[in-house]
């Protein structure tokens, strides 16, 4: 089985997750409209808000990209390790 098949979420867990930012977001949404404050106050309510999921997913990225890299270099590493000990093997058959 393919290593990037047993990495993949399932379309149901994706659904749920972009649900869950449907709705928070309509709920941060609903409540800085219905917040009794100056319109200043709601406008960086809602920048805070926006920038704060923003951050999130930037993270969540960088965290996956990282580990990602992390799986290269261990593949290249053993890559170089096969070959090496294939060329010591043959210098030792021959």
């Amino acid at each position: 089985m393919n290593e990037i098949n047993l990495l993949k979420p399932s379309a149901a867990w994706t659904n749920f997750t972009m649900l869950s930012l449907v709705i928070a977001a309509g709920m941060i949404a609903g409540g800085i409209f219905f917040l009794e404050a100056s319109f200043a106050a709601k406008g960086f309510c809602a920048t805070s808000a926006i920038m704060l999921v923003h951050t999130t997913v930037s993270i969540a990225k960088t965290r996956s990209d990282e580990e990602e890299a992390g799986r290269l270099v261990n593949k290249l590493g053993d890559a170089k390790m096969e070959k090496l000990l294939m060329d010591i093997s043959r210098e030792e058959a021959g």
